[in-house]
């Protein structure tokens, strides 16, 4: 592959930064451009074109655009990093799955939790919290025994998870509890080309 793939971005989201992380573990030349959201530039025609939802993360693949974090993890998979993504039916759906929970469980758990302090979003905190407990509940109970979600190696649903997996406690949700979460956790962490997302002092980390 000739030119990078263009990611529209923000630095504290933490869809962005899943499509960032993978591109960087698969070895997928990128650049980000990052979107003044304060500013409303995800409103404005010019970012509207690119994606009529006005949300980030967008990619630019040559003349192809890309919208919706997980979608651009498939994408990407099979076109640049086939490996990330299983050829097996049962372990294709099952990558699948997480990305389901990723945009829910996850995106109204404790990426919603993280959103409360990051950002003063006006949500209900005792029912995110709950939300994102029972999804780490149900991550934790599934990596008994795994080192990875699914299959025997990193893949796109493991990458999904992460970022806001991650920053849990900025939400105010810890993850001492969740030790088979951490140890996943610190898997893809350890990994060579790992970018880690900035963090807000916030929540646990206040």
């Amino acid at each position: 592959m000739s030119n990078s793939i263009v990611i529209h971005s923000f630095p504290l989201s933490g869809h962005s930064h899943r499509v960032i992380l993978f591109c960087s573990l698969a070895g997928i030349p990128y650049e980000i451009v990052n979107v003044d959201l304060a500013g409303g530039e995800h409103k404005q025609e010019k970012f509207l074109s690119l994606n009529p939802d006005g949300q980030i993360p967008v990619i630019e693949d040559g003349d192809t655009v890309v919208t919706d974090s997980n979608a651009i993890l498939v994408y990407l998979a099979r076109k640049y990093a086939p490996s990330f993504l299983p050829t097996d039916f049962k372990q294709e759906a099952e990558v699948q799955r997480f990305l389901t929970m990723a945009a829910g469980e996850i995106a109204f758990g404790v990426a919603a939790a993280r959103l409360i302090n990051v950002f003063n979003a006006p949500l209900d905190v005792d029912y995110v919290h709950q939300i994102g407990i029972n999804a780490l509940n149900k991550l934790e109970a599934h990596l008994k025994d795994r080192e990875f979600l699914v299959g025997n190696q990193l893949s796109i649903a493991d990458i999904a998870i992460y970022s806001y997996i991650a920053h849990a406690p900025e939400g105010g949700i810890s993850l001492e509890p969740y030790s088979n979460v951490r140890r996943l956790l610190k898997t893809i962490e350890n990994q060579k080309y790992f970018v880690a997302m900035q963090v807000t002092n916030v929540g646990l980390l206040a």
